[in-house]
Parts: C-alpha cells; sequence; structure tokens
C-alpha cells in the first residue's frame, strides 16, 4: 500500500564527499582507528590574499604591514604584520608581533599576539606576551610567557543634570567666631591622674 523511496546507501554517499578534517586541539575519532587524519588547512589560507616567503629565500630587515603572511625562508629583522605562519622551514630571528600567530617553524626573539599557537614542530626561544596560547605536545619554547588583556571598556558616567541658577546661591551659614589666638604657654599634661 505505501512504498517508500529508497535513499542511496550511506556508503556510497560517504565516499562521495570528503572527510571532515578533525579539530586542531582535539583529537580526532579517525586516529584511534589508525586512520591519518587529512591535513587542517590553515585559516589564513582562506580569508585574504596570503605573502609568502619562499623557503630558499634569505631576507634580512624589518617587515611590516597589516596582511597576512607566510615565512617559509628566513628573516633576520623583527616582523610585524596581521596575520603570521612561521612554516617549518622558516626561521625568524627578531621581535615579532602579529593579530594571529601559528608557529610551525624557528623564531628567535619575542613573540606579541592576540592568539599565538605553537604547532609540536615549533622552536621558540623567547618571551611570548599573549592574549591566548596554545602549545602542542613536543613543541619547544624557552622564555616567560605574559598574559595581556583585552581592555575593558571605561563604564559610562552618567551625564551631569542641569543645575539651575537658584542651585548655585548657597545659604547663608551663620559667622563662626574665630578662635581666639593661641598664647605662648607650654601644655601641661598630667599623666598621674588617669
Amino acid at each position: 500500500m505505501f512504498n517508500k523511496t529508497k535513499s542511496p546507501a550511506t556508503p556510497d554517499r560517504a565516499s562521495n564527499t570528503p572527510p571532515i578534517p578533525p579539530l586542531p586541539d582535539l583529537p580526532s575519532a579517525g586516529m584511534n582507528r589508525g586512520v591519518a587524519p587529512a591535513p587542517v588547512p590553515s585559516p589564513i589560507a582562506s580569508s585574504r590574499g596570503l605573502s609568502t616567503l619562499s623557503s630558499d629565500l634569505q631576507f634580512e630587515g624589518n617587515v611590516s604591514g597589516a596582511g597576512d603572511l607566510q615565512v617559509d625562508g628566513s628573516v633576520k629583522g623583527d616582523v610585524r604584520v596581521g596575520r603570521l605562519i612561521v612554516g617549518e622551514t622558516g626561521a625568524i630571528e627578531g621581535n615579532v608581533t602579529a593579530d594571529y600567530l601559528e608557529v610551525r617553524g624557528r623564531i628567535v626573539g619575542g613573540v606579541t599576539g592576540k592568539q599565538v599557537k605553537l604547532v609540536s614542530t615549533a622552536y621558540v626561544d623567547g618571551d611570548i606576551t599573549a592574549e591566548q596560547l596554545s602549545i602542542d605536545i613536543g613543541a619547544y619554547f624557552q622564555g616567560r610567557v605574559l598574559q595581556s588583556r583585552r581592555e575593558a571598556p571605561a563604564p559610562v558616567a552618567p551625564a551631569p543634570r542641569p543645575v539651575a541658577a537658584s542651585e548655585f546661591e548657597a545659604p547663608a551659614a551663620p559667622a563662626i567666631p574665630a578662635p581666639p589666638p593661641a598664647e605662648d604657654k607650654p601644655q601641661i599634661i598630667d599623666l598621674k591622674s588617669v
């Protein structure tokens, strides 16, 4: 009486879609079964244009800008960008400042950022100042960690109410006579009578 159409078999549908990669900081269920997880694409690669310093390049000097940078080569100097990935072959000797920083390679110098992630292949020798810090097992880190906090917005004070002109005049207070001038007599305090 009722005919139900068969939906495609679950295995066929699963083979047509790519596997969902695991969250970066959580163990995946596929790892327990011996299945190698798919590489997780970087959050930087999908956003805006990414500038890359390839592994065969060496740069001496400071790098600054608001864009995204991936360093696979070596930089001797300070780096200040919006988002930064230091690849596994990348090396920076100098201070690094970025809103988002993912370290897979080597940094020798101070690191400052809102979100800093040290992947298991990372080598960092220097202090890290960050709002959020993630260090994977196997990453090398030598230095201090300072947690910076976002500035809380200042509380808004209530607006002053308008004051009428009559409120400016203070009522006349009774006159208090001035104390008599002090005489230059030494004061004697009797401690026995207490």
